[in-house]
Order: C-alpha cells, then sequence, then structure tokens
C-alpha cells in the first residue's frame, strides 16, 4: 500500500508529487496518469504565459499563488536549465472606455504588489511601432515558458525521489474506507492511505467516484489560437493583452510571443461539446447531455447568451476575430491566421450558474481534490502543491 495517491500528471499533480516527497523522503507516491506521458490536457495546451497577477481580487489565493509562482516558476527554470523569456506584459487601451478600465486595473496590480509602469501613446508606440492604443500599463514581470517541459522536469524529480508515476491507467472508480482508499483502474487497483486528486477536467467526476455529490459542475470551455506566419515573429516585443471588459468572463484575444520564437493569437471562449474536445469536430453526446442537464451550466449560457454567440461566430468566421485583433494590431491581416492547437479550460460551475473564480478544493476524511485551478494555475503550480501539501498535514495530522 502507498502511503500517497495522486490522480493527473498534469502540472498541478506533479508539482505536488515532487514537493511532497520534498517533504517526506520517506513515504510512497504514486502518481495515476491516464495517458502517455504528463501535461497531456491544460498544461500541455495554455498559451505557455508566466502571469504576473494583474486581473485577480487582492487576498485572493489567485491573487497570492500567482505573485508567489511568478517567482519561484522562474527559479525553478533557472536551477534546471528550462528556458524561459521574462519578455513583460502590456495591457492596451484603444479607447476612452478601456482607458478608463484601466485606471481601475492599475489599482488592482497596485494593491497586488506588482511592478508596473503607466505608459502614454507615445511611449506605447516606442516600446511596439506595430501596436496602437491610446496608452498601456507594462508589466515587466510576465513571461513565456514551455510549461510541459516543467511539467516533464518534476516528473523526473518525482522518479529521482523515489516516487512511482504510472502512465496509461485510467481511474475508473474510488473506494474510501476508514483506514484506506482505493483506486480501480486500468491497469488494476492501487490501495493508499491517502487520495489528492488534480484531475482538471474530470475533477466533478472523481469527486462523484468517492460518493460525494458536488455542488458543482466542470464545464469545458475550448480557447482556440491561431499561429502568425514566421514573418511576423517579430511584430511584437513584449506579451499584448487588450483591457478585458470586467463584465465578461475572460480576457480576450492577445497576442502571445511564444518560447519557440512564434507568435499565437487568441484565445476566444466557446462551449465544448466535449470534455477534451480539442477540435470543433470532437462532439461526445453524453458529455454534452451532462453539460446541458446542469441547472448552473444552462444559466451561465443563457446569461451569457449574447457574448456566446459572438464567440460562436468567431469561432467559425476569423473576420470577428480578426477585428478583435486589428482595434490594437491592424497590421495583422486574414491570411495571417493560420492554425494551432487549442486548449480547453476546465471552469467549475455552481448550482446558481456562477462561474468560481477562485481555487476550489472538495475534502472528504481521506482525500484533499483540487476541483477548479483557473488560469494562472500553471503558473502557480508550485505554491499551490505546497498549500495543498500544508492542507493535508493539518487534515491528515501528518508529521
Amino acid at each position: 500500500m502507498y502511503d500517497f495517491m495522486i490522480i493527473g500528471g498534469g502540472i498541478i499533480g506533479m508539482s505536488t508529487a515532487m514537493q511532497l516527497l520534498e517533504s517526506y523522503p520517506d513515504k510512497k507516491v504514486l502518481v495515476l496518469e491516464k495517458e502517455s506521458g504528463p501535461a497531456e490536457h491544460q498544461t500541455g495546451h495554455n498559451s505557455g504565459v508566466i502571469h504576473a497577477g494583474v486581473y485577480y481580487t487582492p487576498g485572493s489565493l489567485k491573487a497570492k499563488f500567482c505573485l508567489e509562482g511568478n517567482r519561484r516558476t522562474k527559479e525553478f527554470c533557472q536551477e534546471n536549465g528550462i528556458p524561459y523569456d521574462e519578455c513583460g506584459k502590456l495591457l492596451v487601451a484603444t479607447n476612452a472606455l478601456e482607458m478608463e478600465r484601466m485606471k481601475a486595473l492599475w489599482e488592482r496590480t497596485e494593491a497586488n504588489g506588482l511592478e508596473r509602469y503607466w505608459l502614454n501613446a507615445d511611449e506605447l508606440r516606442e516600446r511596439e511601432p506595430n501596436i496602437i492604443g491610446m496608452g498601456a500599463i507594462f508589466v515587466p514581470s510576465s513571461g513565456i515558458v514551455n510549461y510541459k517541459r516543467v511539467t516533464q522536469e518534476m516528473a523526473r524529480k518525482v522518479m529521482e525521489r523515489g516516487g512511482e508515476v504510472r502512465y496509461q491507467t485510467e481511474v475508473f472508480g474510488l473506494k474510501e474506507t476508514p483506514q484506506e482508499v482505493i483506486a480501480n483502474t486500468s491497469t488494476g487497483d492501487f490501495s493508499a492511505q491517502y487520495l489528492i486528486s488534480c484531475s482538471g477536467l474530470m475533477a466533478d467526476r472523481i469527486v462523484k467516484m468517492l460518493g460525494v455529490e458536488p455542488e458543482f459542475r466542470i464545464c469545458p470551455f475550448r480557447g482556440e489560437y491561431y499561429l502568425l506566419p514566421e514573418k511576423h515573429n517579430q511584430i511584437v516585443n513584449h506579451l499584448i493583452y487588450p483591457i478585458p471588459n470586467p463584465a465578461m468572463p475572460f480576457l480576450g484575444v492577445h497576442l502571445t510571443r511564444m518560447i519557440d520564437g512564434t507568435v499565437t493569437v487568441g484565445p476566444n471562449a466557446v462551449l465544448a461539446w466535449k470534455r477534451e474536445g480539442y477540435r470543433k469536430t470532437d462532439i461526445s453526446l453524453s458529455d454534452s447531455l451532462e453539460s446541458l442537464r446542469y441547472p448552473g451550466i444552462r444559466k451561465v449560457l443563457k446569461d451569457n447568451f449574447i457574448p456566446g454567440l459572438v464567440e460562436m461566430k468567431n469561432s467559425l468566421f476569423k473576420g470577428g476575430y480578426l477585428k478583435e485583433v486589428q482595434k490594437y494590431c491592424p497590421s495583422v491581416m486574414k491570411s495571417d491566421l493560420t492554425p494551432y492547437p487549442a486548449g480547453v479550460r476546465a471552469q467549475a460551475v455552481s448550482k446558481e450558474g456562477k462561474l468560481v473564480d477562485d481555487f476550489l478544493f472538495v475534502r472528504t476524511k481521506r482525500t484533499i481534490n483540487v476541483c477548479n485551478a483557473p488560469s494562472p494555475a500553471a503558473t502557480s503550480a508550485l505554491p499551490i502543491g505546497r498549500h495543498i501539501i500544508q492542507e493535508a498535514q493539518t487534515q491528515f495530522g501528518l508529521n
């Protein structure tokens, strides 16, 4: 029997396993991952941004974890020879309304303890000749990295420290007894004293396996990107983000310098008709019905009906998507928007129809389940893992 079993080989699961073995080198730790390697879902499909913590409510776990995670992610990369680029981020206002919203963001960044600079139109143009705007906030600590590479290094450290990682091992059932937790998997049954699940898009289903009716559902939102051609690899010097509409749950279409030197445009946000539906043609009838039967998800779709239609239109037709980009980068043309892999965001939705904004954990006597780990979860993976271990120390009485 193992001391700890961790479900999920994404960056949060691997971060937790790695730090658990660092704190308790004598414990037997098992990581179960259904894919053939780590970081095959959210971690391996995100934009690679090392977030600074601009948008998050001061005092929230999001804000706290992101600020610490920004620093610790860079330290981890430096210690392990993983390339990253601290290129900085510009939040660009293109009209008077966005300038007003930018003032609110300026105050929030101050409350979150970030270094940042207010740029006027001329200062913006000097930094970014291809970007137009009335002003911008420059946040120098934002960067880019390949989070799949980071997770692979974490997995290596787990095994180096005596942990066991089992790939191609899908969990079908869980049973919690007074003494242990038993996992029924595609490669046999495993038992451990304690379970930590970091299962992303399957988080609510894992909770159900434990016999707990979750007070939320995971709603999968697909974020679609385009890749700019190589001739545009130098089109921007920083990460370029629009000023978000506070009434909308997502940040809007941005230009992202990737760690491989390319530049992507995106994402939008459309409902995925399959939990792991990375392509427009990925459809699961059972997943779709599960989503649409849940009152909270129906309410989210109703409350965001018009914006949802716009996102869907932009998903099907490049013209609307292009308009969003040309607001601040007019030199991008429709022909520049070439295909790029999408990501799927696991968004927890409450019964009342609210998008759960912060981290959410569900606990039983012998388990801790990460049920909502929204962006900036990849940036925050190291402090999240440390937080989970601290929770385990208290809940399980670890010495």
